[in-house]
C-alpha cells in the first residue's frame, strides 16, 4: 500500500546512486557515460518511487542497452517494517528463484534486475486467466522455505502499530476511529478467527495490483514488494488480495474504495479451488468452503491492519493521498462486516 514520494528532479541522480550505477558498469564491463543515461518513471508502484534507468554498452558489433530498475524509498514506510529484515527477505527470495536479483543498495534505494514484463492493473485482478495465475503463483509463494521462526506475526503487529497510532493521532482521531476500544478487538479475532488446522505460509501481505507483474509471452508471474512479506495464516493473505480487489490507486481518486467490485462468491470459490489445486491435488468441495469462509473472516484482521496503516500514514507521510478516509473506509468495513462473519456485535457507541 501507499503512494508516490518526491522522486528525481529532471537531470539529476542523487550521487551515491550514480557511483553505484557506475561500479555496476564497469563490473559488466560496460563504457559508462552519465550523459547517455535515459531515465523514466515507471507507474504502479505505490509504497516506492520506481525508474528504468538503461545506458548504451557496445557489444561486438552492435549497440545494446543496459537496463536496471531502481527503487526510492517512500518517506516514513520504516515505522512499519525493518527495511534491513525487507533486504533479507529480497535476496532470500532472488535464491528462491522468485522476484528481480539486487543489484546494489544506496542509503534512500536500491538498484534490482529490471524484469521484462508489465504491472497488472487494476482491472486484470478481474480477468479469469490473469486470476488463475495469481491464485497458482500466491500458492506457489506460500510454499517457499524462509529462515528464521515461521510463527504468526499478525496479531504482534495489529497490538504495534495500534500503540504507534495512539502515541501519534490527535484526541479526534482517538475518539472517531475508537482507539480506546481497539486492543479489545484484536484480541477478540486473535480468540476467534484461528483454526487449529489452519495453514501457514510466507505470505505477501500486500497483494495489490501493483505489486503483480505478468510477462505477456511466457505468462509467467511475479510477485514484487516484499515489505510486508512473514509468516501468517494463509487465509489471511488470500483475503488481502480480494480486498484489493475493490480499489484502484491510478484513479483521480487513489484512496476511494468501490466495494461494489469485491468478487462474488463464486469468484472467491473459483480462485480458492485453483489455489488448492495448482500443485495438482484433487480437491473436495469441503475444502474449498472451508478456506473460503476462513479468507472471507480474515478480510476482519485486513480491515483493521490497513485501517491502522491508514491512520499512522497520516501523521508520517506528505504523499497526497487521503489517508484518513482511506482509514475511515477500512474501520467502517470492519464494524460492518464483524457481527455478520463473528455474529458479534458492531461499532460501539
Amino acid at each position: 500500500m501507499g503512494v508516490m514520494s518526491n522522486g528525481f528532479m529532471e537531470g539529476s541522480l542523487p550521487e551515491d546512486l550514480m557511483k553505484v550505477l557506475l561500479s555496476l558498469a564497469s563490473n559488466w564491463g560496460d563504457k559508462f557515460d552519465a550523459k547517455a543515461l535515459q531515465v523514466a518513471q515507471l507507474r504502479g508502484a505505490m509504497t516506492n518511487e520506481v525508474y528504468q534507468i538503461s545506458w548504451p554498452r557496445s557489444t561486438n558489433m552492435e549497440a545494446v542497452a543496459r537496463t536496471v530498475l531502481v527503487r526510492i524509498y517512500g518517506e516514513g514506510v520504516e515505522i512499519f517494517f525493518n527495511r534491513d529484515e525487507e533486504i533479507r527477505t529480497f535476496e532470500c527470495l532472488s535464491m528462491h528463484g522468485q522476484g528481480p536479483r539486487l543489484l546494489g543498495r544506496f542509503p534512500k534505494g536500491r538498484i534490482e534486475e529490471f524484469i521484462h514484463a508489465r504491472t497488472l492493473s487494476a482491472g486484470d485482478l478481474r480477468d479469469l486467466k490473469i486470476s488463475s495465475l495469481v491464485a497458482a503463483k500466491l500458492r506457489e509463494f506460500h510454499h517457499l522455505d524462509m529462515p528464521g521462526p515461521k510463527n504468526v506475526v499478525l496479531w504482534d503487529k495489529l497490538r504495534s502499530w495500534l500503540g504507534r497510532a495512539k502515541s501519534l493521532c490527535s484526541s479526534e482521531h482517538a475518539k472517531e476511529f475508537c482507539l480506546d476500544v481497539l486492543e479489545e478487538e484484536i484480541r477478540e479475532m486473535e480468540k476467534v478467527l484461528p483454526r487449529d488446522d489452519q495453514e501457514i505460509g510466507f505470505c505477501h501481505n500486500d497483494l495489490q495490483y501493483g505489486n503483480i507483474m505478468i510477462d505477456e509471452e511466457t505468462r509467467s508471474m511475479t510477485l514484487i514488494d516484499y515489505e510486508y512479506a512473514n509468516y501468517n495464516p494463509v487465509a489471511y493473505d488470500l483475503a488481502n488480495h480480494f480486498c484489493e480487489m475493490v480499489a484502484n490507486y491510478h484513479s483521480e481518486t487513489p484512496h476511494l474504495l468501490d466495494y461494489s467490485r469485491y468478487p462474488s462468491l463464486e469468484e472467491r470459490r473459483r480462485f480458492v479451488h485453483i489455489y488448492l489445486s495448482s500443485a495438482g491435488n484433487r480437491i473436495s468441495d469441503t475444502e474449498v468452503e472451508l478456506l473460503v469462509d476462513d479468507v472471507e473472516r480474515y478480510t476482519l484482521a485486513n480491515h483493521f491492519f490497513w485501517g491502522l496503516w491508514g491512520l499512522i500514514s497520516a501523521y508520517v507521510n506528505n504523499i497526497e493521498f487521503d489517508y484518513i478516509d482511506y482509514a475511515r473506509q477500512r474501520f467502517q468495513q470492519y464494524w460492518l462486516r464483524k457481527p455478520q462473519l463473528l455474529g458479534t456485535s458492531g461499532a460501539p457507541l
